[in-house]
């Protein structure tokens, strides 16, 4: 299911910016943008959004003013406030009422690509568990366990990051059968040549067991699956 999203931006030119940047996500649905606070929370009644993209300075009030209200009234909605504004009080109000990130204006795309793209996969994260432990509480809040030589060593290699690690972990251990790069990727979301790397990495760790199976037409293929 995708990521339905609101944008609350006043400056229609940079509204669109933001929902062209959006839609280069497939994980992500914009359904709305809103000029004002009024439409905001129109919006938002009308439409059970996921996450709002918010400014601060919108023409008839501040949207930190709005984060009570949205808190109140829509808690299942994250926000994400891009902003202009650089007041420290407006960024402490906003870490107080649990903004998933501040990003100041102007925006690079690098950096707003990767804000969306960590809030996706947690967001992603989020559906796989009933219960937490602590240790999906410390991936979900990016907090890593205290420094020891053992944890220094277990560091993850360049290209595998914790959070699309675990997922493509749980889609394993969740599967009755072995499965294929192809087949993994379309469920986490990610291209075969991802998948496949995040599966060698588990497969080398034996955290999976890798095996070759042929098809019919006799070309082998890689699976994988739980041990």
């Amino acid at each position: 299911m995708k990521i339905k999203t609101v944008i609350a931006e006043d400056d229609f030119r940079v509204a669109e910016i933001h929902k062209k940047f959006l839609e280069s996500f497939k994980e992500i649905d914009v359904i709305g943008k809103a000029l004002n606070g009024k439409e905001v929370i129109q919006l938002l009644e009308q439409q059970q959004a996921d996450l709002l993209l918010l400014d601060v300075y919108m023409p008839d009030q501040l949207g930190t003013d709005l984060l009570p209200i949205i808190r109140q009234q829509f808690p299942q909605t994250d926000i994400i406030m891009v902003t202009a504004a650089t007041d420290k009080e407006l960024f402490e109000k906003a870490l107080h009422y649990g903004v998933e990130n501040f990003l100041i204006k102007p925006v690079k795309l690098d950096r707003f690509n990767q804000t969306i793209e960590e809030y996706v996969n947690k967001h992603q994260l989020m559906q796989t568990r009933d219960e937490v432990n602590q240790d999906f509480v410390d991936l979900i809040y990016k907090k890593s366990p205290a420094s020891t030589d053992e944890n220094k060593e277990s560091s993850l290699p360049k290209g595998i990051d914790e959070i699309t690690l675990v997922k493509v972990r749980n889609v394993i251990e969740n599967s009755t059968s072995s499965l294929s790069a192809e087949d993994v990727g379309v469920v986490i979301g990610a291209s075969r040549t991802t998948a496949r790397r995040y599966l060698e990495y588990l497969a080398s760790t034996k955290s999976c067991k890798a095996e070759v199976v042929y098809g019919a037409v006799g070309r082998p293929e890689r699976r994988y699956c739980k041990i």
